[in-house]
């Protein structure tokens, strides 16, 4: 079969948040069967109104398959379980990495190129993301990523690793919160202050 009947027949579904992203950023509209519902929240994700051409689904191997997807996309937990069903059917099923470094954010764009038939197309997201480590700053400023509640981010953590291409060093700050009283005594020199949620 020529590699244009390949892409034409390409039909995936993405069961999660995440693996909606990188269907959202690399497939063409006619190759989306579906993501999940929270992809098309402008308060859970960047890419809401891409999303909103697409049908949604609710996470579950189940509902899509009435979308009859020659593929589904899942992350982790209980995405295991939905593949190994979906394999069961003759459905191609591809778990993405859990990102917990940069490296896998590569791997992830790699995986679903290769699903949609053109693995080509992740070359520049890629070299993007390559041209990012190798241009970040050499020095980096103590900063404190703060959410809802006093939440921060771990170090080391992939998030660490986004601040730290920005030039910002996150504080290892324990139990991953940060009080008050940090913030009073010893203010960090760079806040980034996470609005996700924020009602």
């Amino acid at each position: 079969m020529p590699a244009s009947a390949l892409l034409a027949a390409a039909s995936i579904a993405s069961l999660n948040l995440c693996t909606d992203e990188y269907l959202l950023l690399l497939a063409r509209p006619q190759e989306v069967a579906s993501v999940s519902f929270l992809a098309q929240d402008p308060l859970e994700s960047p890419l809401w109104k891409e999303a909103r051409r697409d049908p949604s689904n609710r996470g579950s191997l189940e509902e899509v398959l009435q979308q009859r997807p020659t593929t589904v996309l899942t992350m982790g937990g209980g995405g295991r379980a939905s593949s190994l069903i979906a394999k069961r059917l003759g459905i191609t099923a591809v778990d993405l990495r859990p990102v917990s470094a940069l490296e896998d954010v590569a791997f992830n764009f790699k995986a679903v190129a290769t699903a949609l038939g053109e693995p080509r197309r992740a070359a520049p997201w890629v070299a993007r993301l390559a041209k990012l480590r190798a241009t970040r700053p050499a020095g980096a400023r103590d900063a404190i990523w703060l959410g809802g509640g006093g939440q921060t981010i771990g170090v080391p953590s992939v998030g660490a690793d986004w601040m730290r291409l920005a030039g910002l060093a996150q504080r290892p700050l324990t139990g991953d919160r940060v009080s008050l009283e940090t913030m009073l005594v010893r203010p960090p020199a760079v806040l980034v202050q996470s609005r996700y949620r924020r009602g």
